[in-house]
């Protein structure tokens, strides 16, 4: 682990669009980023194309690679990917904190909650990766192509983990990603944003909103761990 806040950070499944956008957040903010991608020289490509933006250099390489490099591991795929790159990375996390941001939509039917046999796709990212890692799961309900502009993202991100400390960690990777990271329990509790997911979508096109997100209301006091 790095010393004081600065963390590195392996955003697998980094070159898609919810993977670069928190990335280059976090790099801007001053962590060290490793992007990964199946593809190598995707990867390299889009590590490069961030260099070059903020003036140094950004590591990258494949998923595996991304994963080995890092002390906190962020999985940004698809449904469909999640079970097939989470066992690509497993040899490479035991100890550590995966944040897993999968919502289990199933196309074409997006906009109807298709949660999967293990209760969400959080539980299942823990059965695959095992006891010996501690997954935390959140940014489902962030738009990732508001993340991947400068301006102010109006939007809450509630964390799940059973792991407090770890839980913790993420909800300051929130914030440090310019939104408010908030402590929403259980691992277990992840099925809420994960479903939630798919009635924002259902909003987007009904109401014609363009990303809409989810704020917390009321006066919130520090979180009483």
């Amino acid at each position: 682990m790095t010393n004081g806040t600065e963390r590195i950070i392996g955003v697998v499944g980094g070159t898609g669009h919810l993977g670069a956008a928190l990335a280059r957040r976090w790099a801007k903010h001053g962590h060290k980023i490793v992007i990964g991608s199946r593809d190598a020289d995707k990867a390299r490509a889009a590590a490069d194309a961030l260099g070059a933006e903020l003036g140094r250099e950004i590591a990258s390489g494949t998923n595996l690679d991304a994963a080995r490099q890092a002390d906190v591991v962020v999985v940004t795929v698809p449904f469909a990917s999640q079970a097939a790159v989470l066992e690509e990375i497993r040899p490479a996390v035991h100890g550590k904190i995966v944040v897993d941001t999968t919502v289990p939509l199933v196309p074409p039917k997006v906009m109807r909650v298709q949660l999967p046999p293990e209760g969400c796709a959080a539980l299942r990212a823990q059965a695959l990766l095992g006891d010996g890692v501690r997954v935390v799961s959140a940014f489902h309900n962030v738009a990732a192509h508001k993340l991947a502009t400068d301006a102010e993202v109006e939007c809450d991100v509630l964390v799940f983990g059973d792991d407090k400390t770890a839980r913790a960690v993420v909800a300051t990777l929130a914030d440090d990603a310019g939104l408010r990271g908030l402590h929403g329990g259980a691992l277990a509790n992840s099925a809420a944003a994960e479903a939630l997911t798919s009635i924002l979508i259902f909003m987007n096109r009904n109401y014609s909103v363009d990303g809409a997100g989810i704020r917390i209301t009321g006066a919130l006091a520090a979180f009483a761990d």
